[in-house]
């Protein structure tokens, strides 16, 4: 099983790749919709996110992808399980396990992730839905005093719980479940600054209370385009007139 994580860690931060996070939640993907005069319907939150998935040249720039609770239930315009239509590609499906940060009773300004109730039975669930792999985020935040020793040992509770602190647990929950031990990686475009982020191809959606095929064709090329130099800047290759070249 040691020889299957490691496949699946090597696989996820193959060279010229990277993990794309489409893990926005309902509320969140909605504000963006809204700001932009898109209607938020689950058909259209599919729409969107299959246009991420399946954009040309998807599988060579596109390691795996972390998916939401929503969107790992969704079916394809085809029919086919959203997991599905990335593993077809040989794009590794994730999803995300954690349920949001908390504020962090008598610690102003930190907070918690939660999430651990009931995650091996979540996992076991998301693994029959096609999941290879999980992510889960916790926010500590650095400064004068901080992070707080009550904050350290929130996010890392110690012996008591599955691996002694929280990742583990979820990395050990995993394997009881038959899924991964997920890594989260993200390939950063370092020279950039840049790193592929979803949401800018929104901005070729905008106005569209209902999203079409060109819409999604106008916003599949913008995704293409970011990740061809979010690919070429993890290899130090990225350039500034590979913007417009790509365009």
């Amino acid at each position: 099983m040691a020889e299957q994580f490691q496949d699946l860690a090597t696989s996820l931060v193959a060279r010229g790749k990277g993990i794309l996070a489409a893990d926005e939640t309902v509320p969140t993907l909605t504000r963006r919709f809204d700001g932009l005069g898109i209607s938020s319907t689950a058909d259209s939150r599919r729409s969107y996110r299959e246009m991420l998935f399946t954009f040309a040249g998807a599988a060579e720039f596109t390691s795996g992808v972390i998916l939401q609770d929503e969107t790992i239930r969704q079916q394809s315009a085809a029919g086919a399980p959203m997991a599905e239509v990335l593993s077809r590609q040989g794009i590794m499906p994730g999803i995300k396990v954690d349920t949001g940060a908390r504020p962090l009773a008598g610690c102003p300004g930190e907070t918690v992730t939660e999430g651990l109730d009931g995650l091996r039975e979540r996992l076991a669930e998301y693994r029959g839905l096609g999941a290879s792999f999980a992510k889960w985020w916790a926010v500590i935040r650095i400064g004068d005093g901080l992070p707080s020793a009550a904050c350290i040992g929130a996010q890392c509770p110690g012996p008591r719980t599955i691996r002694g602190f929280v990742p583990g647990t979820w990395a050990c929950a995993d394997r009881r479940a038959g899924s991964s031990d997920g890594r989260r990686t993200r390939s950063r475009a370092v020279q950039a600054g840049d790193r592929l982020r979803p949401a800018r191809c929104l901005q070729c959606l905008g106005g569209a209370a209902r999203i079409t095929g060109g819409h999604v064709a106008t916003g599949a090329r913008a995704i293409a385009i970011r990740a061809r130099c979010n690919s070429a800047a993890s290899l130090g290759a990225y350039t500034d007139d590979m913007e417009t070249a790509a365009a």
